[in-house]
């Protein structure tokens, strides 16, 4: 080769390299948008705290510019210790609204939203020049992609291909697609130990749960963690009556009579109320000592995550069926979770 030929070739590889740093490429968001995004994503915006979990274990924390401004009450008081970094990203919005001022000076290349953000919050960022993602966890048909609580033909496998489909999606995004698939494999690895255990489990044979959130709240039909129940074996007394997260009657949680009632980590408080308050006192769940606060990781949302998936259902049947998971150390367990993906040790309770 010249030296002519190789300063042609150097000069064409160069412009190459160039134009490869500006590609554009098109993805399909969760609410069935096709957008166009960078090429090489590192700078990014999150305003939904589901997205913001799964980044942080896809070890992308460094390409988060800005996060969204309730993401301590969303994510549990115990997360700034976990993952000290976020206490430095800028905070500008919440699931629904977002300063464009200082979104623009955070120049993002996305922005990742939840699937029920308002039209007009999708559009002002979209009219900046900024791309924006819509990210659920679900697999929904057309017309109940953008609901917070949508009709479902078959809620296990809306779940099941919806998370997989997002946290795809997000790694794909931000130029992580190894690390994305192992979080799902992990998750799902879990889950398969409980339902080989669990599998002779007969309906009359689940202890009857329910989920306690402030003010009376709680899981039905159409949540994940009413799924996240019937994996560990448990039966959802509110499935039947409740659908998605709703507010009920505490006459309608003494006639369902739980045997356990579930609190997750992030409401410690309600745990004292329900113990402490004589209204209460007639449950089973309360009579009998039953009322567990949740460790972090099971993560009962009303959409899934990878850890509450490969770790959250095995603690809860460990505590239903102790016998049945007697040989499973759930610290440990955790423990090799927390240093695969959060790349430290747990610390939390078990």
């Amino acid at each position: 080769m010249t030296f002519l030929s190789r300063r042609l070739a150097l000069a064409s590889l160069t412009l190459l390299i160039s134009f490869s740093a500006f590609a554009d490429r098109q993805v399909t968001d969760q609410i069935g948008r096709t957008v166009t995004i960078p090429d090489r994503v590192d700078r990014v915006v999150v305003l939904q705290h589901q997205t913001l979990n799964l980044l942080v274990q896809m070890n992308a924390t460094e390409k988060i510019v800005g996060i969204l401004a309730n993401w301590k009450q969303q994510l549990g008081s115990n997360y700034a210790t976990l993952v000290p970094e976020l206490n430095g990203k800028a905070t500008l919005g919440d699931l629904t609204h977002v300063d464009a001022e200082s979104l623009v000076a955070l120049k993002p290349q996305v922005v990742f939203v939840t699937n029920y953000a308002p039209q007009e919050m999708i559009d002002k960022i979209s009219a900046l020049g900024i791309p924006v993602l819509a990210i659920s966890l679900r697999h929904d048909n057309p017309g109940e992609q953008s609901k917070i609580n949508p009709t479902m033909d078959d809620e296990e496998q809306a779940y099941n291909l919806g998370l997989r489909e997002g946290i795809e999606l997000i790694g794909n995004v931000i130029n992580k697609p190894e690390e994305a698939k192992a979080l799902a494999d992990a998750a799902f690895a879990g889950r398969q130990m409980v339902t080989d255990r669990l599998k002779s489990l007969t309906e009359q044979q689940r202890v009857r749960a329910y989920m306690a959130n402030p003010d009376l709240s709680t899981y039905g039909s159409g949540k994940y963690t009413g799924l996240m129940m019937n994996h560990a074996g448990a039966f959802n007394v509110a499935a039947a009556t409740v659908k998605g997260f709703k507010q009920v009657a505490l006459e309608q949680v003494i006639v369902w009579n739980p045997q356990v009632i579930f609190v997750q980590d992030r409401y410690p408080k309600v745990v004292d109320e329900i113990t402490h308050d004589a209204k209460w006192q007639t449950i089973d769940a309360v009579k009998n000592h039953r009322v567990w606060l949740m460790p972090e990781y099971a993560k009962a949302w009303g959409y899934p995550m990878p850890e509450a998936i490969g770790l959250g259902e095995l603690w809860m049947a460990k505590k239903l069926y102790p016998e049945t998971f007697s040989d499973i150390d759930m610290r440990k367990e955790a423990d090799r979770w927390y240093q695969r993906f959060y790349r430290t040790h747990y610390q939390g309770i078990d």
